[in-house]
Formats: C-alpha cells, sequence, structure tokens
C-alpha cells in the first residue's frame, strides 16, 4: 500500500482510526440486513402459505362445478395482497382454468402446472398449491409473490447505517485528533530537526525529549548519534579544507602543464606543416591560422622588415582577422612605419609583450586600440641574428597574454623563421634549377636541330639535284613554246609553282637551327587566304582518304575578318598550317571536327598586335609528357607511319618568323595548336622596278661540269635554246681536261658552271684549277648547298658567283651576264 506509506503521520493515525470504525459499523450493518432478509423470507413464506390454502379452499366448489367466473372472483379477492402480482388456478389435467394479473404488471404464466412446492426466483416468490376435495385433487394454484417490503426495509436499514456510520466517523475523527497527539509530536520533532539539520548542516541542534519508553529513548538515541556525527563533522570538514586546498594546487599544476603540453603540441604540428611547405605565404598562413584557431587571438598577421626603408609590409593576414586587418589599414601589402615603440625592440630582436596599450601614445598601438584591441606580442623573425619580419598577435581584452603563450610565441617565431629561411633557399634553388633544366632542353633542342639540320641539308642536295631538270624545261617551255595551250601553260605553271614550293621545302630541311636569315625575302601575307588554299591542298587528306574508310571529318572555319597582314614567307606558313592539318586528321581516326580559327590580339600601348592562328580537332589528345616532348626531332607516336618531324619543322618556321607556338591538349579532349605571328608593321616600300628578262646577244662557249646526267642534259639543252655553245663534263677531271684542251686549241670557254659536291675533284678544286689556268675566266658554282654557302659565308675564293639548285633560267642568265664581260644584254 504505496499511498498509504507516504501519507502523513498525523493523517495516517487519524485514517486507521476511521477505518476501524467503520469496517466494525459496517460489519454489523450487514449481520442486520442479513437477519432481517432471512426472517422476511421466513415470513412471506408462511403468509403466503396460509393465503395460498385459503384461497385453496375457496376454489373447491369452483373447480368442482368447472365454473370459471366464480373462480376467477375467487382470485380476484388476492388484489387486498401488496406482495401478490399474479394467480393462476388450473383444473385436473393441468390446463389453465382462471387467473389474475395485478394491474401494471406483466407476467408470463406455465402452460402446465408445476410440481408443488415454493421457490425464490430472484427477488420474488412462486409456489404451487394442489387444491383437494378430501381426497381427491381437483386442481393447482399458482401464486407469483414479489418482495418489495424486504427491499423497502433493507434500504430503510442502509440509511439508518449510514447515518450511524457517519456520526461514528465524526465523533471517532474529533476523539482520534486529541489523542493520536502524544503519539505524533515526539515523531513530527523528530522529522523538523533532521529536516532542519540537512538542510542546513547544523549537527549542534538537538531533538527534545520525548518522555519515557520508546519515544523518550529513541530522541536520546538521536540527540546522541547528533553529537558522534557533530564531532565527525568538524574533523571531517578540516580535513576536507586541507584536500581541497591540495587539490586546487594541484589542478592548477595540471593545467598549466596541459596548456604547456597543448602549445607543445600545437608548436609539433605548425612545425611539421611548415616543414613540409616550401613558400613563404603557405608557411605563413599555416601559422596565422593556427594561432587564430587554437591559441586563440583574435588578430594575426605577419609583415617582413626592410631594414633599407625601415618599415615592415604586412605579408600574411589570417582568414579570421581580414575584416579587422580591413578597419585598421593593415591588409596585405600595407606597410608599417617603425616608430621608437615597441616595433623597434622588436626589429632589434627582441620579443615585446604590451599587456595594455589603451594609453600608448605610439601609431602602432593607437592603430591596434581603434579596433577594439588591447594587448599585442610582437615576435621577431631572425634568421643568422638578422630580422627579417615580425609575428603580430593581438586580443581584445588587456593584460590577456600569460607567460607562457609569451614563451611559446617566442619559440614559434624561431621555427617559423628557420622555416621561413629554407622556404627562400629552396625557391632560389628551385629557382636556379628551373633556369639550368630550361637552359639545358634549349641546347638539347638546338643540338638535335642542329643534326637534323645538317643530315637534311645532305638530302636537299639531292632532291635539288633530281628537281634541276624539270625546273629547267618547264621554265623553258614556258618561255619559248608561245603555242601552247591554256590547260598545258596552266599545268606546267602548276609543276613549277610545285617545283618552287619544294625547293623552298627542301632549303628549310636545314634550318630546324638556324634563325631567319636577314637576306630571306618577307611579304606581306594575307592568313585568311591561306587558310583556304591549306585546305584546298588538304582536302584529299581530310575528305577523300576518310570517306574511303567510311569515316566523317566535319571542317569548320572561324575566321576573323579583316585580319592584318603578317610579313613572312607564304610557302614556309603554308606548308606549316599544312603539316598541322595533317596531324589534326591523324589524330581522329574515328572521325571528328577540324576547326581553323583566326584572332586579332588587340595590342596595349607597349606590345604590337599579334595575329593567331589556331589548328583544333577532336581527337585523341595527348597526354602531359607527349605534349611536352611533341616538338622534339623524331618523336612520333604515330609508329612507322609517322617520321617525328613535321611539329619540328613548324617550330623552326615558327622560329623563323619570330612567332610563338602553344599546344593545349589533354587525352580524349582534342588537341589546339596555336601559331601567334607579329602583325606586318605598317612602312613605305620603294616599289622596285621590274626587271626586264635578260637576253645575251653574243653566243658564249660555256663549259658544263656535274656528275648528275640529266642535269648535264637539261643544262645544255636550255643554253643550247638561248644560243650558246655548251661542252659537258660528267666529273671535275674531265671538265679540266676539257678546259686546258679548248685553250689549246684556241677554244676559250668564256664560263664556266660546274657542280659542287663530285667524286674525285670537287668544285672548289674545279675552280682553282679553272683560275689557276685562266684567271679572267669566270666560274660559276651551281650547287644545292647554294643558300647555305652563300648564309654562311663559305663561298669559295676562286668562285665568282654561286647559284641554288634547282636553278632558274632568270638567275643563270643574270650570273652569265654578271660575269661574262662584254656580254650585250637587252
Amino acid at each position: 500500500m504505496k499511498w498509504l506509506e507516504d501519507m502523513p503521520l498525523k493523517r495516517k493515525v487519524t485514517f486507521v482510526i476511521l477505518v476501524t470504525c467503520s469496517t466494525a459499523l459496517l460489519l454489523a450493518c450487514g449481520v442486520l440486513a442479513a437477519f432481517q432478509m432471512a426472517d422476511f423470507r421466513r415470513t412471506i413464506v408462511r403468509d403466503m402459505t396460509v393465503l395460498g390454502d385459503v384461497t385453496a379452499k375457496n376454489t373447491r366448489a369452483a373447480l368442482a362445478f368447472h365454473d370459471d367466473r366464480a373462480a376467477a372472483e375467487t382470485l380476484l379477492a388476492l388484489q387486498s395482497e401488496p406482495n401478490v402480482i399474479a394467480a393462476c388456478l388450473y383444473d385436473e389435467e393441468g390446463r389453465r382454468f382462471a387467473t389474475y394479473i395485478r394491474s401494471g404488471e406483466s407476467v408470463q404464466f406455465p402452460d402446465q402446472a408445476g410440481e408443488d412446492g415454493v421457490r425464490f426466483e430472484g427477488d420474488r416468490l412462486v409456489f404451487f398449491r394442489p387444491v383437494m376435495l378430501n381426497t381427491r385433487r381437483l386442481g393447482t394454484l399458482f401464486i407469483h409473490a414479489d418482495s418489495g417490503e424486504l427491499r423497502e426495509r433493507l434500504l430503510r436499514i442502509a440509511g439508518i447505517a449510514v447515518l450511524v456510520l457517519l456520526g461514528s466517523c465524526a465523533v471517532a475523527f474529533l476523539v482520534s485528533a486529541r489523542l493520536q497527539r502524544p503519539i505524533s509530536q515526539p515523531i513530527f520533532g523528530l522529522a523538523e530537526t533532521v529536516q532542519s539539520i540537512a538542510e542546513r548542516k547544523d549537527y549542534s541542534t538537538r531533538v527534545p525529549s520525548g518522555g519515557g519508553y520508546e519515544i523518550g529513548k529513541l530522541t536520546q538515541a538521536f540527540n546522541h548519534l547528533l553529537s558522534s556525527i557533530e564531532e565527525r563533522d568538524r574533523a571531517l570538514s578540516a580535513a576536507n579544507e586541507d584536500l581541497r586546498q591540495e587539490i586546487s594546487e594541484r589542478q592548477a599544476a595540471e593545467l598549466r602543464v596541459q596548456s604547456q603540453l597543448a602549445r607543445l603540441e600545437m608548436l609539433h604540428r605548425i612545425t611539421r606543416a611548415i616543414g613540409e611547405r616550401q613558400d613563404l605565404r603557405s608557411i605563413f598562413q599555416i601559422v596565422i591560422r593556427t594561432l587564430e584557431e587554437r591559441l586563440p587571438v583574435d588578430f594575426c598577421c605577419v609583415a617582413l622588415y626592410s631594414p633599407a626603408a625601415n618599415t615592415l609590409t604586412v605579408t600574411s593576414v589570417g582568414i579570421r582577422s581580414e575584416a579587422l586587418a580591413t578597419e585598421l589599414a593593415l591588409t596585405e601589402q600595407s606597410v608599417i612605419p617603425i616608430d621608437q615603440n615597441g616595433l623597434n625592440r622588436c626589429v632589434q630582436g627582441e620579443l615585446v609583450y604590451e599587456p595594455n596599450i589603451e594609453k600608448s601614445d605610439f601609431p602602432f598601438p593607437k592603430r591596434l586600440y581603434r579596433g577594439g584591441l588591447r594587448a599585442f606580442v610582437a615576435a621577431p623573425l631572425l634568421v643568422e641574428s638578422q630580422v627579417f619580419g615580425v609575428l603580430i598577435a593581438a586580443r581584445h581584452p588587456a593584460e590577456s597574454f600569460s607567460s607562457g603563450e609569451c614563451e611559446f610565441l617566442r619559440q614559434l617565431s624561431e621555427h617559423v623563421a628557420l622555416a621561413a629561411h629554407q622556404a627562400q633557399i629552396y625557391t632560389a634553388l628551385q629557382q636556379a634549377y628551373d633556369d639550368l633544366r630550361q637552359t639545358q632542353q634549349a641546347v638539347m633542342q638546338q643540338e638535335r636541330l642542329r643534326a637534323l639540320g645538317q643530315m637534311a641539308s645532305g638530302i636537299a642536295h639531292d632532291i635539288n639535284n633530281a628537281i634541276s631538270p624539270v625546273a629547267l624545261y618547264t621554265e623553258s617551255l614556258l618561255e619559248t613554246e608561245p603555242n601552247l595551250s591554256a590547260r598545258a601553260r596552266d599545268y606546267l605553271a602548276t609543276i613549277q609553282h610545285a617545283i618552287e614550293d619544294v625547293s623552298q621545302t627542301v632549303a628549310r630541311m636545314r634550318e630546324f637551327y638556324r634563325q631567319r636569315e636577314p637576306q630571306l625575302a618577307l611579304a606581306p601575307v594575307r592568313i585568311n587566304p591561306l587558310i583556304k588554299q591549306v585546305l584546298d591542298l588538304s582536302q584529299a587528306r581530310w575528305s577523300d582518304m576518310p570517306q574511303q574508310r567510311g569515316v566523317v571529318i566535319n571542317v569548320a572555319t572561324d575566321l576573323a575578318p579583316d585580319a592584318p597582314a603578317i610579313f613572312g614567307v607564304e610557302s614556309e606558313i603554308r606548308e606549316a598550317l599544312v603539316n598541322l592539318v595533317f596531324n589534326a586528321v591523324d589524330a581522329m581516326p574515328e572521325g571528328g571536327t577540324l576547326t581553323l580559327r583566326t584572332r586579332v590580339l588587340i595590342p596595349s600601348p607597349n606590345t604590337p598586335a599579334v595575329v593567331r592562328v589556331e589548328v583544333s580537332d577532336t581527337g585523341i589528345g595527348m597526354d602531359e609528357e607527349t605534349r611536352r616532348r611533341c616538338l622534339e626531332p623524331f618523336f612520333t607516336t604515330k609508329g612507322e607511319r609517322g617520321t617525328g618531324l613535321g611539329l619540328a619543322m613548324v617550330y623552326g618556321i615558327a622560329q623563323r618568323h619570330g612567332a610563338e607556338v602553344e599546344i593545349e591538349s589533354a587525352p580524349g579532349k582534342g588537341t589546339t595548336v596555336t601559331l601567334s605571328f607579329p602583325v606586318a608593321q605598317e612602312h613605305t616600300e620603294t616599289p622596285s622596278k621590274e626587271s626586264k628578262a635578260l637576253i645575251i646577244r653574243k653566243s658564249l662557249r660555256i663549259l658544263v661540269i656535274d656528275d648528275d646526267p640529266l642535269l648535264i642534259k637539261s643544262l645544255r639543252d636550255t643554253l643550247e635554246i638561248d644560243g650558246h655553245r655548251v661542252t659537258t663534263a660528267t666529273d671535275g677531271r674531265t671538265g679540266v681536261a676539257a678546259f686546258h684542251e679548248g685553250q689549246s686549241r684556241n677554244q676559250i670557254f668564256d664560263a664556266v658552271i660546274t657542280d659542287l659536291g663530285m667524286p674525285g675533284m670537287d668544285g672548289r678544286q674545279v675552280a682553282a684549277s679553272i683560275k689557276q689556268a685562266a684567271p679572267g675566266c669566270p666560274v660559276i658554282l651551281l650547287t644545292g648547298w647554294g643558300r647555305r654557302l652563300v648564309a654562311e659565308g663559305d663561298v669559295p675564293a676562286c668562285v665568282d658567283c654561286v647559284l641554288s639548285k634547282p636553278p632558274k633560267l632568270r638567275d643563270l642568265r643574270e650570273a652569265l651576264a654578271q660575269c661574262v664581260p662584254h656580254s650585250a644584254v637587252s
């Protein structure tokens, strides 16, 4: 009974008394009610039995004579009995003979007479009584009686019991309230004392004596217990005070140790982090960010010291300090003058701590004070006893930096200074290494190109020899055959143009490593029409050949309108762009889009205008290693299909034109190669007069020496068409012998045309022999190395004129006209 245990003692005693009295009274009332019920039942059974016997006697005559009317009147006499609800008379066969039902009642009579006897059905009495005449049974009487009187009697008894119970409880409450005090008062006093002691912790309080017997013994024992507790409490309080003092000291020491360990751990983390950085800014940012988050500070920055200007320049400001730095005008690159305050001592190598700058008269503390800062520390960054910077940390409260934090900042500044010095050394070494590597790469590139150019020079010589007859015959046909059809003349002009491009190409094969020669003829080149020519020339490569494989390459142009002209050699630029188109097509084996684009960069006042030509593809692209090496000669990613010379030639052409080459590429994202040409500067040139074709009126006797039979034949044919007499020799010794034989026969040669590279005796030896025999005889050197000899100043001393292969009739005639004296020209 939890609720009874939680009830106050006084109320609990009263409640027990009331419950006890009420229980006794209720029990007595219950016994009385049971007796009344039993007595009522005996009485009603007796009365109903007498009434049934009387009624049975009165109905015998009616049953005997079967007079149901008389029987009903007899039964009607029962309405004077308040307890009778209904009655029924059954004949001797058990059928209903006459009935009676009290007004307002509803009764269901049995269909047949039941067994004789009395029984209670709920609160009603039912009985069957025989109707006898002597020994003959005439019928059965059924009576249904109500026990309403019993209910009324019980209700009266219950009302009396309730009144008696309430009165008894009231009297018991008044009596118990008076009699329970000797029991509850000592206990209440004990409880109040205990509560007072619990609240005030005053063990000197005592409980008043509660008399003898149990209560008195209880209060005495409790007071004795309080005395013992009081003594122990005094001893415990003293020990507790000593223990509290010791704990406080240990906690303070532990807090100092933890703070020191935390700062050491922070110093270790900062040192490890800045040790992994190699640039000053990242080092300073790590230090500042860590101080802002973990020390913490309200403002932090690093400034570099300039001894010459005696100023500090803010280099790094923390992220959390940016707003305050803007307010204080201490953003990055801000200059702080050094005055005779703490900063002056700091740049001399001292750690400066200003606990309260509220009353400082110096500019820098005043600036910090305007931002709400009251205390700051300035730690010098020293390397080899020289201050190169200052670490500044500040907080809003005054005197907010402890000695341990100041020492931590001093130690941190030493590590930061060392890391910054190492970063400066590393940066210098990295720059030196990068310069050395770039120089090495440039030297290696030039050496590769030089070797390629020297090797290509020999190839160019052979190609020039091979195309020389074609060039001579083509030019001769165009000049001497006026009856050629327009188509034939057009074909020959195309062949001549192709030969000139081949000649220019082989001339450039040795120029990978050379800058553009000053005498190289440059002319204004319109880049947009040139791009259209490039697409026409390369159409077979980007259209016809891919379509044979079922591949489609879309070509798009995006040309800047009115793009200015550039100075250059049109054939070289055309060849470079064709090479780039070929490379783009090769990079799109599955098809794609080839885009040629021109752009004009608007120059700044100090920068010349630039025309950018971009060749872009959507092909496989290149990784960084391939992109870096793609300009190297003989480097190719095409396997046996590639020579590795295409982009190297493009690079050489760009170098000779003062253009820049840029390559952007990524695997799977295509490649864009950009050539940036300087725009041709506007200037006025004196128009050169077109010289007329030279015709030598005098028939000359000419000796031609060359080891190529086809070239000898083509030279002899073209010179004989001009009316000259030509003698040929297929090597140097034979040629010199023919020259001496002509002199012996008084058939003096007017000029000698000789090749340079021949077996047995080369062109230099031939020229020397001719000059030795006839100093006045002009010697013309016709060689595939002609341009190189002229460019390098390596023309043999005994040679009067140098012509390059393939020769042009105009150049050949001019050389004869200049070298042969008294020759008539027009």
